[in-house]
């Protein structure tokens, strides 16, 4: 199967991402076997990349299934394609769009219940559980729904690519403590820092208007626990999103203490757990 030339990059550029994808698709057995993702380029119409399966259990009809946009540019969506089909036994292609084989025929809509009207791929998304209930449970009565069953077991098994990802994946770092909590004399160095206006407290006196900004906090202690927080300025800025001249504006690599602190909430974000703190004292 030739590659497709990938539009706005370089001989060099398409080389390196190709024999990246190689080595990717290395050990994974034939597409005929397992089936594939398929990477589509942008078309007419629709200006990103697209992550689409084959699968040799498809229906004849339809054995290549939409399951959702990538990115617009070459780079980034087969990065994220390959995170998201990376436990999986599938080899990731990039194709260009066919609209024999890809165009819907209505088969992969749902005729009934509260999803009536929408497509496999959009439950998919939303309610996984009512998609594996289409998938095993529901009883066809029509060749049209037995079609729609096929589908719907086609895109049971992207889900089950996708949460051996989310299974295998480690979430990373604990968190200071629990929700209500309080944190005493910590020690952290900022990862990362951004300036914002706070909306409700900006303010106009005279026709001149009057910012209240904050400096908002990504930082890790020594035991590599992930925290963040809010600090607004002691005083009003003249321009949105800048600090005060007196202000100290933080950077990452360097260190704060906290004397005291309220854990506000505890949450995972993209594999790491992370601790909010309110009522933030700075030694």
């Amino acid at each position: 199967m030739a590659n497709p030339i990938l539009p706005g990059l370089t001989g060099a550029e398409q080389e390196t991402l190709y024999r990246k994808l190689r080595v990717y698709n290395e050990g994974r057995p034939s597409y005929k076997d397992t089936g594939a993702y398929l990477v589509v380029l942008p078309r007419p119409g629709h200006p990103r990349y697209t992550l689409w399966i084959y699968s040799p259990q498809a229906p004849v009809r339809q054995p290549i299934l939409y399951v959702h946009d990538l990115e617009v540019a070459a780079e980034p969506s087969l990065r994220l394609a390959s995170t998201l089909c990376y436990y999986t036994p599938r080899r990731l292609l990039v194709v260009e769009y066919n609209a024999k084989h890809m165009q819907s025929r209505g088969d992969d809509l749902i005729p009934f219940g509260k999803y009536r009207g929408h497509f496999l791929h959009e439950v998919l998304a939303v309610d996984p559980a009512y998609l594996t209930w289409i998938a095993f449970k529901y009883t066809p009565r029509i060749p049209k729904q037995e079609r729609l069953v096929q589908m719907a077991k086609v895109y049971h098994t992207v889900l089950l690519d996708f949460q051996q990802r989310r299974a295998r994946q480690a979430v990373q770092g604990n968190y200071l403590g629990s929700e209500g909590g309080h944190v005493e004399n910590l020690t952290l160095t900022v990862l990362r820092v951004r300036v914002e206006d706070d909306p409700y407290k900006t303010r106009v006196t005279d026709g001149i208007p009057l910012f209240r900004v904050r400096q908002v906090f990504w930082l890790r202690d020594d035991a590599g626990r992930y925290v963040t927080f809010r600090i607004p300025a002691h005083s009003p800025s003249r321009s949105s999103s800048q600090l005060p001249a007196l202000e100290h504006a933080y950077t990452p690599g360097e260190s704060l203490l906290v004397t005291s602190a309220r854990i506000a909430r505890t949450y995972v974000s993209r594999g790491i757990r992370w601790t909010r703190l309110s009522y933030v004292r700075l030694g």
